[in-house]
C-alpha cells in the first residue's frame, strides 16, 4: 500500500524520468483541451460554460504542483499560438486578450495550487477535497473577473452578472464531482496495492 505517495501520479507511476514527466504533462494538457470542447455559449455573457475548470482542478491534483502547472501552462501557450484548443475550437492571442483571457491565464496557477494541496493530502477525503477544489475555483475567478471587467469596461455588479453568477451552479457541480472522484481514485489505488500484496 503506497499511503505515502504524494499524488495520484506518484501512486500509479512511481518511476520518474524526463520522458515520463513530459508525457504526463502533454496528456494533462490534452485532457484540458478535450474538456474545453464541452462548451455552452450563453446569449448574455461572452464567457462560455466549459469543462475546462473541472479538468484544470483534477489534472493539478492528480499530477502535483509542478507537473499540473506545466500541463495547464502548455495548454494555454499552445492555444495562444493559434491551435484551436480553446472552447468551441478557438485559439490565438485574441482569445487571451478577450473577455475569457483572465480565466485562461489563471489556469496554471490553479493547477499549481490544487496540485500543492494534493501534495498536502487534501485529495484523500471528500471534505478536504471539496476545500481544495473550492479554493481552486475561487482563484479562477480572482483572475477571470478583473480581466473581464477591464476588457469590457464594466463595473462590479455587471462584471459579476457576466462572469460569476451564471457559472456558480455548474462550477459547484464540477467541484463536487472532482472532490468525489479524487478520493474514489485513491481507494482504487489502495485496493490495487492490497491485491498485489496478496
Amino acid at each position: 500500500m503506497r499511503a505515502q505517495a504524494a499524488t495520484l501520479r506518484t501512486a500509479t507511476i512511481p518511476s520518474s524520468s524526463v520522458l515520463t514527466d513530459a508525457a504526463l504533462i502533454v496528456v494533462g494538457a490534452g485532457i484540458i483541451a478535450a474538456s474545453a470542447q464541452i462548451s455552452i455559449k450563453l446569449p448574455f455573457t461572452p464567457v462560455p460554460i466549459t469543462g475546462q475548470t473541472f479538468s484544470v482542478l483534477v489534472v493539478g491534483a492528480s499530477l502535483g504542483m509542478i507537473r499540473g502547472a506545466a500541463s495547464a501552462l502548455l495548454y494555454v501557450l499552445v492555444g495562444m499560438l493559434g491551435a484551436p484548443i480553446y472552447a468551441s475550437g478557438n485559439g490565438g492571442l485574441d482569445v487571451i486578450t478577450g473577455a475569457s483571457g483572465g480565466y485562461l491565464v489563471g489556469y496554471p496557477f490553479v493547477s499549481a495550487l490544487t496540485g500543492w494541496l494534493a501534495e498536502q493530502r487534501w485529495d484523500r477525503r471528500f471534505s478536504s477535497a471539496v476545500g481544495a477544489m473550492l479554493t481552486g475555483n475561487v482563484v479562477i475567478y480572482l483572475f477571470g473577473l478583473p480581466w473581464l471587467a477591464v476588457v469590457l469596461n464594466t463595473g462590479l455588479e455587471k462584471t459579476l452578472e457576466l462572469g460569476l453568477y451564471p457559472f456558480v451552479p455548474g462550477d459547484t457541480f464540477k467541484l463536487y464531482l472532482a472532490a468525489a472522484a479524487l478520493p474514489a481514485a485513491w481507494k482504487l489505488v489502495d485496493r490495487a496495492d492490497r491485491s498485489k500484496g496478496g
